[in-house]
């Protein structure tokens, strides 16, 4: 159980490390010639970074906040992990934990998806590894909020 535990504990930790990484750095969409790339916040071209010209939309301020919720909901359900851990009886330890982390993975499900829906460019584009590391931090945080609801009984 113990094992169990540490590595859901290490996954967890990923998962904030990627959630910070996706929503900071400005790679979600870059050009097929590598000289440029676009982000939640800036559009970078040779080394010089604007701010992005569709900035004002709401698409766009949705998706930068449903992502910034992602990280805090993400952190609160890390916190409240270690605090369950040591201080709350096994019927219950782990429940409001995975309910956090599922409230986190519906943020991310909600930001990435219409990332996806407004913003998936054609020609000369493709998707970054910030993109793709969102679409692996909605995969670890469903995993990772069921397995905490699951360990609740244990």
């Amino acid at each position: 159980m113990l094992v169990l535990l540490a590595g859901i504990f290490v996954v967890h930790i990923a998962t904030v490390v990627m959630l910070f990484v996706s929503t900071i750095a400005n790679v979600w969409v870059v050009a097929n010639d590598g000289l440029s790339s676009l982000g939640l916040w800036k559009n970078c071209s040779n080394g010089v970074c604007d701010p992005l010209p569709y900035g004002g939309e709401g698409a766009l301020k949705s998706v930068q906040a449903f992502m910034i919720l992602s990280i805090i909901f993400s952190v609160v359900s890390l916190v409240v992990f270690v605090f369950q851990l040591f201080t709350m009886e096994k019927g219950n330890r782990f429940f409001l934990s995975g309910a956090v982390m599922l409230v986190c993975w519906l943020c991310v499900l909600i930001g990435v998806s219409i990332y996806t829906h407004h913003y998936s460019y054609g020609n000369g584009f493709h998707h970054g590894y910030c993109f793709i590391l969102g679409w692996i931090c909605f995969c670890f945080s469903f995993i990772i909020g069921v397995l905490y609801l699951v360990l609740r009984k244990k």
